[in-house]
Order: C-alpha cells, then structure tokens, then sequence
C-alpha cells in the first residue's frame, strides 16, 4: 500500500457462513484461502487487526440434525463452531507467515489464549493478528455484540463487518431489487428502522462507544484493502446524521 491508510486498527467481524462458499455447511477451503490473502495483505501493510468470527457454518449443520436443544446448550455450541472456524483461519493465515493468536473467554488453554484485555492489545502491538473465538463467553449474546465489545476494548478505529451485500439497504437487496443503499447511516436510524446490520446490542454499545461500523461485501476481492485507503466502500454507520442513499 502506497497510500496512507484510514485505518490502522481494524476489527473484522466475519459470519460463519461467509466460510462456506457454496457449501451447505463446513468451511469451503477455497473461501478460507482468499480471506487468508487478504488479511496477510493488509498485515504486510502494517494493519493492526483482530477478528471475531461467527460458527453459522457448523452450528447450522448441527441444527439440521438436532431436535429439542435448550437455548443456552445451543449458544454453548455456537461459540465452540467459533473456535473450530477460529483455528481454521489461524492455521491459513500462519501458513502465510503471519503470527497470530486465538484468544477465547473459555478456558481451553490447550488450544486458545484465555481472553485478557491487556494481553489481547499488547499482542497487536506486537503486530500479531487476534483472533477472538467463543463470542463473548455468555449465553444469549451474539457474535455482533462480541465484536462490538472487543472493538471497544481493544480501541479500534471502526469495526468491519464482512457480508454477503455491499452495504445496507432499506430492504433485503437479494429479495426486492428497488431496494435503496444507504452512504451512511446513523446508528439511531438503524435502530428505528430496524435495519439487520446488527443485533440491537451491539448497535446500541457502538453508539455509546463512538465505535463506527462500516458493513460491505466480503466476498468481493479488494473490498477489504480499498477499505483501509479511505476508499468509499459499503455502509458506514456512525453518529452522523445525514443520511444518503443510492440505488442499486
């Protein structure tokens, strides 16, 4: 990167499912390759970054097969397929020489860091890309609001979140093609139009927090580097008020 980035410390929320390319679950090792790429590139660059991932991928397999499970039993899953995704793409990204390490709020010293705020911050200052598995470690919380959290307390400059649009619209693009994408939006707005960007917890601790979101298509290559130059890509949610829309 020749440009100076717009943002030095990054924190990728990716969902599970984005692992699966045109699977019906697990993670599709032609999609974990190309996210390993570029997370490398923008290491090499100098980018600070942590990753939360989702477990979509598998919990969902799992889901299909299963009956009757309780509500906390099934989150406990969910955040175990995260550490599963999470020792997926450590291995991937090592593979390309980067240093990495995979924090979790469970203990499983075996094959996870146990979560420290400040191990976590002294680890990406080490240039060290985090990767923060098992959500936030409770029950009834989701991936989004582990994100928003890590982001917070890692004090990054804006939360990435990977999708498979590129931005937010007023309605599901993939269902209504007159649906309008928004520029930007503000996170009250989000709120008020209950726009699925985020779960209403992880919006709510990003606006308290001044933490900007910026939601775009994770599955377009370069999205992610053009991103970090300050090119406009996607959505950003912020505290701004001025909302603009485009059509698709």
């Amino acid at each position: 990167m020749k440009k100076e980035p717009k943002y030095t410390r990054i924190l990728l929320k990716v969902s599970g499912e984005a692992l699966m390319g045109e699977k019906e679950f697990g993670i599709d090792s032609n999609v974990l390759r190309r996210f390993a790429d570029e997370i490398a590139e923008l290491h090499r660059a100098g980018i600070e970054i942590g990753i939360v991932i989702g477990g979509g991928n598998i919990y969902r397999g799992v889901e299909n097969s299963s009956d009757g499970i309780e509500k906390v039993t099934g989150d406990q899953m969910g955040m175990l397929a995260t550490i599963i995704n999470g020792l997926a793409l450590q291995s991937a990204l090592e593979n390309r020489g980067v240093f990495t390490r995979l924090l979790s709020p469970l203990k499983m010293e075996e094959i996870a860091e146990p979560f420290i705020r400040r191990r976590a911050i002294r680890h990406i200052e080490k240039g060290r890309v985090v990767i923060f598995g098992a959500g936030t470690g409770n029950p009834y919380f989701t991936t989004d609001t582990a994100a928003a959290l890590r982001a917070v307390e890692i004090k990054a400059d804006v939360i990435i979140k990977g999708t498979r649009v590129d931005g937010v619209y007023n309605a599901d693009p993939e269902k209504n093609p007159k649906a309008f994408k928004f520029q930007n939006i503000s996170y009250q707005d989000v709120i008020e139009k209950d726009l699925k960007v985020m779960d209403h917890t992880a919006i709510t601790l990003c606006k308290e927090n001044r933490m900007p979101i910026v939601v775009l298509n994770i599955n377009k290559p370069g999205n992610l580097k053009r991103l970090v130059l300050g090119e406009q890509v996607g959505t950003l949610v912020s505290s701004q008020k001025t909302v603009t829309t485009s059509k698709t």
